[in-house]
């Protein structure tokens, strides 16, 4: 069931004032949200995609213009519109230019504010089609393809231009799906061997018996149906950079000749007594845990340091949900331009511009809500239906994302139970297990604001008294 409800951010310092506007527009069937800063409303904006920002123009740190820009940037179709009580023609013009819709000078009444609120959304719902308004990525947030501003991709990134310069071995671990190949190719082609070949093994995908020869080569004769010499993965990224994707299932035998090659820089082709010399830089990736896979006698040891000189850790997409709206957007372009491409003669005429795909907020929800069990290629996949299930329409809707993500939202709470709560047969006490999920919310909340007991109230939706009150009520258990 699709959301009608209109979900607002509301951005105001005056106390007073905030909570008589937030009380006024929730009577109209506005679902509000309140932030004291500018500050607090970016990081509100960077877990929740609402419909309407409302902020004042002066506030402590950010200004509304910045946070205005810095809403759009995230959620071209959100509207935004600026209250200010220093109402000159220069603030509303310089407000406009960053994504506001419009500006209500102070003092107003409610009504003049409805007004211009609801001219706004009927406005941007007739012109659908044209929501979002095309922003380019931030370069400086992107490597090689590799799309995300969150704090874990940050990281991650100026990790990646560190170690791309050097010639040492990297293990990417991480989740199926994250984008671990994506990752070796942007440090190959930002790295110093970026003019010679990147060779992609997965380990996985071929059988035992013809991995060995598929990584060293043969020779003609070494075994049945050996017709000839063949070079292996090897001597292909001569000078350049192997990757070896899933090297966690490589058998014993074969992980002691890579140990060889990695410690002598150097190999015989299957069939063959003649030591070939090679010059490779070894990118290896796992989705296992190959520490795990030492003790248990299942990985080589002296290997896996070998491998493990420079380790890269992919974050799994639950765990930087507020780089969502960039993937989309960036899916989004991927699949206008293979459209554009593949079907030029039915988009009009040559030099037509491309088609704009955009998506409902109510989904943009639903997208951040989900979990993401296939992380980033399953994104890509989602994002890819929707546009096929949407028939051509300009903009996607929730009806248009796959089953499992529509219901996420409905979902995502008794998910969490099922898969973390067990019920003992002599039963257990509710009142305090539901204290202690309480407890758990709160402290994360506390954790994530450094303490500050009002942002961490305004996360859970809560008034500061009343996080205070149970903080008191839940230390006495």
């Amino acid at each position: 069931m699709t959301d009608t409800t209109k979900h607002l951010l509301l951005v105001e310092d005056e106390v007073p004032l905030r909570q008589a506007v937030a009380e006024q527009l929730g009577d109209r069937g506005y679902h509000v949200e309140q932030a004291d800063s500018g500050e607090s409303a970016v990081a509100r904006l960077a877990e929740f995609a609402f419909d309407v920002i409302i902020s004042d123009l002066r506030l402590p740190g950010m200004d509304g213009a910045a946070l205005v820009q810095a809403a759009v940037e995230r959620y071209p179709d959100i509207i935004a519109i600026v209250i200010t009580g220093y109402g000159t023609v220069k603030d509303a013009v310089d407000a406009i230019k960053r994504g506001a819709w419009d500006f209500v000078n102070k003092p107003f009444q409610i009504d003049e504010l409805l007004h211009v609120l609801e001219s706004a959304i009927e406005q941007r719902r007739l012109k659908s089609e044209n929501a979002y308004l095309r922003a380019q990525l931030d370069e400086r947030y992107r490597f090689e393809g590799i799309v995300g501003k969150s704090r874990p991709m940050v990281r991650l990134l100026q990790l990646l231009e560190t170690i791309a310069t050097t010639s040492s071995t990297i293990l990417i671990s991480g989740e199926t799906g994250t984008g671990k190949e994506v990752v070796a190719r942007s440090i190959h082609h930002n790295g110093p061997r970026r003019m010679n070949r990147f060779v992609a093994l997965n380990c996985s995908a071929i059988p035992e018996t013809l991995l060995e020869a598929e990584l060293f080569g043969h020779v003609r004769g070494a075994f049945t149906g050996a017709s000839g010499h063949r070079q292996g993965r090897l001597e292909q990224a001569h000078k350049g950079t192997l990757f070896l994707d899933e090297v966690g299932t490589m058998s014993a035998a074969l992980q002691m000749k890579l140990l060889r090659v990695l410690q002598e820089r150097e190999f015989e082709r299957v069939g063959d007594s003649h030591t070939t010399k090679v010059d490779v830089r070894v990118i290896a990736a796992t989705n296992s845990d190959l520490t795990k896979m030492v003790a248990d006698g299942q990985f080589r040891e002296d290997l896996f340091y070998r491998l493990n000189v420079i380790p890269v850790h992919l974050p799994p997409l639950r765990d930087r949900t507020d780089d969502i709206p960039l993937l989309v957007r960036h899916f989004f372009d991927k699949v206008a331009a293979q459209a554009f491409g593949a079907h030029d003669d039915s988009l009009g005429a040559p030099g037509a511009a491309r088609p704009e795909i955009t998506i409902s907020q109510e989904g943009m929800r639903r997208l951040m809500a989900y979990r993401w069990p296939g992380n980033v290629r399953q994104l890509e996949n989602a994002i890819e239906r929707a546009v096929a299930f949407s028939a051509g329409r300009p903009q996607i809707d929730v009806a248009d994302l796959p089953p499992e993500i529509q219901d996420a939202r409905e979902a995502s709470l008794s998910a969490a139970l099922s898969s973390n709560v067990s019920l003992p047969e002599d039963g257990m006490n509710l009142d305090t297990f539901i204290s202690n999920i309480e407890r758990d919310l709160i402290q994360r909340s506390l954790e994530r604001t450094r303490g500050n007991k009002g942002q961490a109230a305004r996360l859970l939706g809560l008034k500061r008294t009343t996080l205070v009150e149970k903080l008191k009520r839940l230390d006495k258990r």
